[in-house]
This record gives C-alpha cells, structure tokens and sequence, in this order.
C-alpha cells in the first residue's frame, strides 16, 4: 500500500476534450429564495447560488470544479444530478434534456449518473450493511447480476481496496477513508458513464486523501468513467482534471485544459488563486520566484452580487467599466483553444514573480511594515 500514499504524476497529453460531449450545462441557474414577512410571509430576495453556469463534460473525460467556499460547486453538483431543481437553464445528458424530467423519465438514465458526497461520515446510513448500502442501488433499479447482487457487491469492494469479508460491517466500523471508499463502491455499482465527486478527499488525511484520488484515477482509467471533481485543493485538482474551470460567485470566470490555466492563467481571480497555494524549499532556497497575490475580504453575497464583474470588488486592476459591463467568457489573444476567460483586463499569461506583492488588505499591509520597521 505503500505506492498509494503518493500523488501519481499528472497525465501525459489528453488534456483537451475527449470523445462526444457527455453532459452540456447551458446558462443555468439556482436561486434559493428569502422569505420574510409578518404575519404573512412573502419572498423579498434571493440566494443566486448558481447564476448562469456553462460547461460542457466530454465522454471519459475528468472535469475539474475549482474555486472558494460558497461559490457554488457543490450546488452545481446537486443540480447535475438533479437532486435539486434547477431555477434555469438547460441541462443535457447524451443529447437529452433533462432539465425538467420527472422522476418517471429520469429514470432510465439515474443509473448513469452518480454523485460521490463530500462527508464520508453522513452519507452512509448507519442502520445498514455495508452489503445494503452498496447492493441499495442494484435493488432499486431492479438489476440482478450474474452470480447475484452480493457476489457484484463483494467485487466492488475488492475494487475499491476493501475486504470482501467487510460485507456484514456497519459504517462505524470503518475509517474516513474507507467510508469514502464504500461511497465510491457504491457509486459504481450500476456501472455509471458520469460520476459528480463533490469534494471527496477534503475531510480525509493528508495521506489517505492521496489514496483515495489513485483510486479514482484508476477506476477512470479502467472503466473510461467521466467525472465532474468539485474541489478547492488545487494541488488534486491539476493531477486529477484534464480540464479545469473556475468558478467565482455563482459563474465561471475562466476554463481550460489543465496546462493553460495552472501556467498560462488570465483572470486575476485564477492568478490569486494559484498564488495562495503554499510553496515549499527543502532545500532552504528562497521560492520567491513566483507572484504573490493577497486579497482583502470574503467573497460578496450571493443574495447581492456586484454588478458588472463579479469579482471587481476584489481585483486590483477594475476599472469603471467592470461595474457597469459583465465580461462575456471567451478566448482571449494568446489562448490555446478551448481556454475562454471572462475579464475586460486580463493579466498576461504567466504565473512569474512580480516587483512587488500585490496586497490589497490595508491591515496587512500596516502589519506588514510595523514588522519591518
């Protein structure tokens, strides 16, 4: 077990698209209404948790979800499943809208489409089996497989790592990262072409996180499985994603192959992003040779967004313009194909060291000089 507690080396090539599009997400949205009111209550605003999201998922392909807490991802997650109801938009599985299907008409495809959950500890039901829980899908969608459903059930869990002898066991028995690990068995039990990961190592260890992303590497690998990975550790996302989009209040502000957007970044956003990411020299050398961007504050309210821009409140290079015009997402002068950015000034096309730090908290920047002085 020892070559699972390492990061296996990004992918050679197969960064781009692969195969005919899978799932195409266009414009949607997700508005939570605020109810207020007395004695009767009446909607006075909106959470714009997701606000006009595109993307498009390619058969096989890993698609990674990146961006700050309360952005939106896993929202988006649930709303490509279809465990919530879109407030609008479009959302095309295989050609086939799927927007608005009912239960009935969802059903045929519910099998193709699995979700990982993020919390390993609250989405297995603890009055059951491990044998239940994974076997539970197979039961539903009325599949027998050949040998029976235990015999599939104890040769998912020898896929994922475990024990078939786990069979019997309950979840309290288990670790965070085998939980995760059952989770993941039980995704595969109906043998889906799309699986949403929704954060699925953020609650583990540090080396069990490790383990668990080579085992989806090498589901995907084996089974040609596409994934949709929602995270925030940019570090699992470049080894994991063949693509990668960012998202930013509700949208996505920036999209495409891995090697564009972790060296040749555009928006201010990804560049801050990419510089919060620790940088460490075992050797004692300074690692000053990479830019330094902090920014000042939270990410605004999604019930009152900023308009224009989204991000303007946070970027040191908005202008008048930001405010009053929302950049369209498109490829800019320079980007390889496919690598669209929605920013009226972008930054250039690299991740290089700067004169100075871009450092927009005044009280750091007080902080920073009292200690100098």
């Amino acid at each position: 077990m020892t070559e699972d507690l390492v990061l296996p080396a990004p992918r050679d090539g197969g960064t781009g698209p692969s195969g005919e599009p899978l799932l195409e997400v266009t414009g949607l949205t997700k508005h939570f209404p605020i109810k207020g009111g007395f004695p009767i209550r009446r909607t006075v605003g909106a959470v714009q948790a997701v606000d006009g999201l595109d993307l498009t998922v390619h058969v096989g392909e890993s698609f990674g979800l990146v961006g700050e807490s309360g952005c939106g991802k896993s929202t988006t997650g649930r709303l490509i499943t279809r465990l919530m109801e879109p407030t609008g938009g479009k959302i095309s599985y295989r050609g086939r809208d799927i927007t608005h299907a009912s239960r009935k008409e969802l059903a045929p495809i519910r099998s193709e489409i699995q979700m990982i959950f993020q919390d390993p500890y609250s989405s297995l039901n603890p009055r059951q089996t491990v044998g239940k829980i994974i076997s539970g899908p197979m039961e539903i969608n009325g599949i027998e497989p050949e040998g029976g459903r235990e015999k599939r059930v104890r040769e998912l869990l020898e896929i994922v790592g475990l024990n078939p002898e786990h069979y019997n066991r309950f979840p309290h028995e288990f670790s965070g990262g085998q939980r995760q690990r059952i989770g993941v068995a039980r995704a595969l039990a109906l043998e889906p072409k799309l699986i949403v990961a929704d954060e699925p190592v953020s609650a583990l260890d540090v080396s069990i996180q490790a383990q668990v992303v080579n085992l989806l590497q090498k589901v995907q690998d084996e089974l040609g499985i596409a994934f949709l990975f929602i995270a925030h550790d940019l570090a699992v996302v470049r080894h994991f994603s063949q693509r990668v989009a960012v998202m930013y209040l509700g949208k996505i502000i920036e999209v495409g192959d891995r090697d564009s957007i972790y060296t040749r970044p555009r928006h201010p956003y990804t560049h801050a992003l990419l510089s919060a990411v620790p940088e460490v020299s075992l050797s004692g050398e300074d690692t000053g040779g990479r830019e330094r961007i902090r920014l000042a504050g939270d990410v605004p309210s999604p019930i009152a967004p900023p308009s224009g821009c989204r991000f303007r409140t946070r970027c040191w290079k908005a202008q008048d313009k930001c405010a009053t015009q929302e950049p369209p997402l498109i490829q800019l002068s320079g980007n390889h194909d496919g690598h669209l950015t929605a920013c009226h000034f972008p930054e250039e096309p690299t991740v290089e060291g700067r004169a100075e730090d871009i450092v927009l908290d005044p009280a750091l920047a007080a902080l920073e000089e009292g200690t100098e002085q």
